[in-house]
């Protein structure tokens, strides 16, 4: 039995030079546990000390939104104590076992019963960076579960957070792990806020290269371009596309995400909703457009996306599918990715008429809709290539992201037994 106990302690993978087995200890047993009080809301102030809540422990820097008068902060530090630099802070409610380490030379106090922290620094069998990776494997997580209390709502109190069984193997060891999943973190950090810079910018873009207000000029456009864009109707340069599958031509059946555009429903909803007959829907050919006319949070109008990743595919006959006749293809993705045309789909949507969210139009009337373009098709190009190369990028990061995260996760039950 003891040799079994020892192997169930030994990772899977180790930093060379280490070989002893793991051993089981309480967190209390490694270093000091505390607590605060919970400071009463007339004592917030908008400056001052930095009066953390579980909600900014997410915050990489600790930014908390709510301060305490430094004379507060001296009371309640010298009746309760207060986090030092290099302690460990970690949530004891809201997103319960949330952890990081204080980097703030500066004085800050936590909130009472929402946030404990780890005394690290008066430790010599724990490290920071091991624990804070720790509170994210999967037996931690599992017995922080079983320690909160509560209902919905749960509680990781104090003594509790001292009785929390956690694994752990010599100092050493420890610094390496917690060094490499800090690298780690580092990374990941990294290339999220390189994803959420592009996604700002498409965004800022989006609004400022096409005209708003009922204007015919952007506010942004590139060199040499100067004449007014145009008002035209759908109709004038789409046709519609009612092509059945008949033939059994494609066995793909796509849905429309507002996000990812038309996709394969199997993999979307992790089942076919579409019938296992998909003779009588409409067969769409890569380039080729579609409108689902269900709304939602992020698409009040519905979705209008290309066929891009597959050669052809199956969609539902409440679609209304269409191929450019004239202009720019990527120009078209890019405009109907902004909410220029809103309005127009608005003035023909039969008011009050929506089916479980499914909008009421005609497709004959959704050609007569109004689009805006640029005369020159060199204009549309030049913005179609732009926002193309910008998503590229945004598709590069969000999958060195995943890949990252997913490195994170395959190391933490690795790492750690």
């Amino acid at each position: 039995m003891a040799e079994q106990h020892e192997k169930a302690l030994v990772p899977e993978i180790r930093f060379t030079g280490f070989t002893d087995p793991w051993e089981q200890r309480k967190l209390g047993e490694l270093t000091e546990i505390k607590d605060s009080a919970r400071i009463p809301n007339r004592l917030w102030r908008e400056a001052g000390v930095p009066y953390i809540r579980a909600s900014d422990i997410s915050q990489e820097d600790l930014r908390g939104a709510l301060f305490i008068d430094e004379e507060d902060y001296a009371a309640y530090k010298a009746a309760t104590g207060a986090p030092e630099k290099g302690d460990v802070l970690f949530n004891g409610g809201g997103e319960i076992g949330k952890a990081i380490i204080n980097g703030n030379s500066s004085p800050i106090y936590v909130q009472g019963g929402a946030v404990l922290y780890a005394r690290i620094a008066h430790s010599s069998l724990l490290d920071a960076r091991y624990l804070v990776a720790a509170f994210v494997t999967q037996n931690v997580v599992n017995a922080i579960g079983v320690l909160s209390a509560g209902g919905t709502m749960k509680h990781f109190t104090l003594q509790p957070a001292k009785n929390l069984p956690i694994e752990v193997p010599s100092i050493a060891e420890q610094r390496r792990i917690g060094a490499f999943f800090d690298r780690l973190d580092s990374l990941i950090t990294l290339h999220q806020r390189k994803y959420d810079k592009l996604c700002v910018l498409k965004k800022s873009m989006l609004d400022k290269m096409f005209p708003k207000g009922g204007s015919l000029y952007p506010e942004i456009r590139f060199a040499g371009f100067t004449d007014p864009w145009e008002q035209r109707k759908l109709g004038e340069v789409a046709r519609r596309v009612t092509r059945k599958n008949e033939n059994g031509d494609s066995d793909l059946p796509l849905t429309i995400s507002a996000q990812y555009g038309l996709v394969d429903q199997r993999t979307f909803f992790n089942s076919q909703v579409a019938s296992k007959d998909m003779s009588g829907y409409f067969l769409l050919h890569r380039g080729e457009f579609a409108y689902n006319k269900s709304t939602s949070t992020d698409s009040p109008w519905g979705a209008i996306k290309r066929l891009e990743k597959y050669d052809m595919g199956c969609v539902s006959t409440l679609y209304i599918c269409f191929e450019l006749l004239s202009g720019d293809p990527d120009f078209l993705v890019t405009y109907y990715e902004t909410d220029r045309w809103y309005k127009s789909v608005q003035l023909i949507a039969a008011e009050g008429a929506r089916n479980h969210g499914l909008l009421n139009i005609a497709p004959d009337d959704f050609f007569e809709t109004q689009i805006c373009i640029p005369k020159r098709i060199d204009e549309q190009r030049r913005i179609g290539a732009f926002f193309d190369r910008l998503d590229s990028l945004i598709t590069l990061h969000q999958r060195k992201l995943e890949l990252l995260r997913n490195i994170k996760k395959s190391m933490l039950d690795k790492m750690f037994v």
